[in-house]
């Protein structure tokens, strides 16, 4: 497995424990959902409500698949399997890509402005540093900002243990310094 991958795997877990508890709970994707819809106060109900179901069901996916053990927690090491068979989490990581970058995207114009990019990365988890760097690295337009579209696949390029160099690289720390 590449490099790239389990430093990609060990943030996202990271994120994920978003109550600092040292496993992956379903409180942790309650309290996640909670942060990033805040962070999102241009977005509709809609939007909002399609996001906290993807937050659910990457939950109750990642239960299904990962919690080898049935104890309702996900250890890191139970985690680091879903590099290993990302085809397992294909549909869930597209629907949450899609509702996060809906959410991005208030006014329907099929692109994510940085504030709007920022604020939502920041209630994930990720450091302002690794944050810009990844939205460089989208190459955004004059205008600065990115096309829905560019997320939504750098979401999905994240989760592939065979991508390396990609954008998404940037939001592990040792990438944007």
């Amino acid at each position: 497995m590449r490099t790239e991958a389990i430093n990609r795997v060990k943030v996202v877990f990271s994120l994920f424990d978003a109550d600092g508890s040292g496993a992956i709970e379903a409180s942790d994707f309650d309290l996640m959902a909670s942060r990033v819809t805040e962070a999102a106060p241009d977005a509709d109900d809609v939007a909002k409500s399609a996001l906290r179901a993807s937050f659910q069901r990457y939950w109750t996916t990642l239960a299904a698949e990962l919690d080898a053990n049935h104890d309702g927690r996900i250890s890191l090491d139970e985690f680091v399997a879903c590099v290993l068979s990302p085809e397992r989490f294909d549909a869930t990581i597209a629907e949450f890509a899609e509702a996060l970058a809906t959410v991005g995207d208030p006014d329907g114009d099929g692109f994510v402005e940085r504030p709007d990019f920022v604020a939502l990365m920041t209630a994930i988890g990720f450091e302002r540093a690794n944050i810009d760097a990844l939205f460089e690295a989208f190459g955004p337009t004059d205008g600065d900002r990115i096309a829905v579209t560019t997320w939504v696949e750098g979401i999905k390029d994240f989760y592939h243990p065979e991508k390396a160099g990609i954008p998404g690289d940037h939001l592990v720390p040792s990438a944007a310094s």
